[in-house]
């Protein structure tokens, strides 16, 4: 890699750690490795924005070799996360207006709702089954079935099961795929493509990307020519911008974008929530202020609460769900900071470095909601890329909107039906990534009935 600063040889780009910490120790940009990979680290606000605003037409995150190998040897067609160039603008330019449209996501609704009011009742079974009335062990691992099922109701416009009982069997093996590939994605990577095929856990990689382009049941029936359920699937079959492989290629990407979001972040906010009475009690109160009694919200409630997305959003600040996102500048040289970097430069945004950023966030280790509210001082003097949970420009999340309706409507159903307390046994619970940010032990927490008001 050459790094050149204007004038003199480059000090900031010397090989280092890419972890967050370091941005303490070598400043806001260092050089560092990972596996055959050579990576630049970006730690500051500033140098994000001026890496992101200089991205070009066809931005590419990295160019994902492992994830993109599969496809090459099982002749599976890129999505949205996989694929680069022009053919990445065309897919996006297809996906995009069902999934970001306010008023396309707003339909949405009533569907999540029959998914939230399920998951309510199930945390009512797993109290008084497994709880002793009050509680709810591995919250997490439950939250991530809701959101499976969730964008399956959205996808399909059919029902998983991931919410019943028992669990159908084809289902959590899905979940434990996915949880499969994400891990062994961070140790594949370490690894020079040549040798990957004499991993030892190389044949687990892609058994489980295996069983994720199942899409149960999906792929055989488009291939028998029989008719398939779902608005958004059915939507993209009649629209034949779109090939069916394609289409499979992008309905399981977005079933992996459209999980471990949703899930880890109410995940922590509840965490929070049962940490900081407070805070779930300011939260209640805007919640049956604008759906008193036994009214459900709806996606139009949802704008008359901005604590409530306050609070999301700095749950998404502490805890991104990708703590550092990458991009690859394939198009032109670009100067960040006092340098300038050539063509195929791998850019690490440690977003979760500047998260914590005291000149960013004053008292960053705080839950703090209010630092999001319009007016309040902090929010004035914020840097807008301090905080960019869910990306920036053209390449951002693809399932933005569907995440955050399905993270409202669940969490303020879930504060106006209970009071969530600690666990008794004061477990403190940390962060650890696995690719992607999640508890590193069970959530266990308190779920105690509240009167209707």
């Amino acid at each position: 890699l050459h790094c050149k600063q204007r004038g003199r040889p480059s000090t900031s780009c010397s090989s280092r750690s890419q972890r967050g910490p370091d941005a303490k120790i070598y400043g806001p940009l260092w050089k560092s490795k990972y596996g055959p990979l050579v990576i630049v680290n970006v730690a500051n606000a500033e140098l994000i924005e001026q890496v992101l605003r200089q991205e070009g037409r066809h931005p590419v995150r990295t160019d994902m070799p492992h994830w993109r190998a599969y496809r090459e040897l099982r002749n599976q067609a890129h999505g949205p996360l996989t694929e680069m160039g022009a053919k990445w603008q065309r897919i996006r330019s297809i996906l995009n207006p069902r999934m970001l449209k306010p008023k396309h996501v707003s339909s949405y609704s009533n569907a999540i709702n029959m998914v939230v009011t399920d998951f309510i009742d199930k945390v009512a079974w797993l109290r008084d089954t497994h709880g002793q009335g009050v509680m709810v062990h591995d919250l997490a691992g439950e939250l991530y079935k809701f959101a499976f099922e969730g964008i399956c109701s959205v996808l399909f416009e059919t029902r998983m099961g991931c919410l019943n009982e028992v669990v159908p069997e084809q289902t959590q093996k899905f979940i434990v795929s996915v949880g499969e590939m994400f891990r062994l994605s961070q140790l594949v990577i370490l690894f020079p493509k040549s040798t990957w095929p004499y991993l030892p856990f190389w044949k687990q990689f892609v058994a489980a990307w295996d069983y994720l382009f199942k899409v149960d049941d999906v792929q055989e029936k488009l291939q028998l020519g029989q008719p398939v359920e779902g608005e958004y699937l059915t939507h993209l079959l009649l629209s034949e911008q779109m090939t069916v492989t394609e289409i499979l290629g992008s309905i399981t990407e977005l079933l992996l974008a459209g999980v471990d979001t949703t899930s880890n972040t109410i995940s922590w906010t509840l965490y929070h929530m049962a940490k900081e009475p407070e805070i779930q009690e300011k939260l209640y109160q805007e919640v049956i202020s604008v759906c008193p009694g036994e009214k459900v919200p709806t996606s139009d409630d949802i704008a008359n609460m901005p604590y409530l997305k306050a609070v999301i959003r700095e749950t998404l600040r502490l805890y991104p769900v990708v703590p550092g996102n990458a991009r690859l500048t394939v198009e032109n040289e670009i100067v960040v900071g006092d340098h300038l970097f050539p063509k195929k430069t791998l850019f690490h945004l440690c977003h979760y470095a500047v998260s914590y950023d005291e000149k960013v966030f004053p008292d960053p280790h705080t839950f703090l909601p209010e630092r999001w509210l319009r007016g309040g001082e902090d929010r004035s003097k914020q840097h807008p890329f301090g905080s960019v949970p869910f990306g920036f420009g053209i390449r951002a999340c693809l399932g933005r909107r569907v995440a955050e309706l399905e993270m409202y409507l669940l969490l303020s159903r879930l504060i106006k039906q209970y009071e969530v307390k600690q666990d008794p046994a004061g477990t403190t619970v940390k962060a650890i990534t696995r690719t992607l940010m999640a508890p590193a032990t069970s959530i266990n927490l308190q779920f105690l009935d509240r009167q209707v008001q």
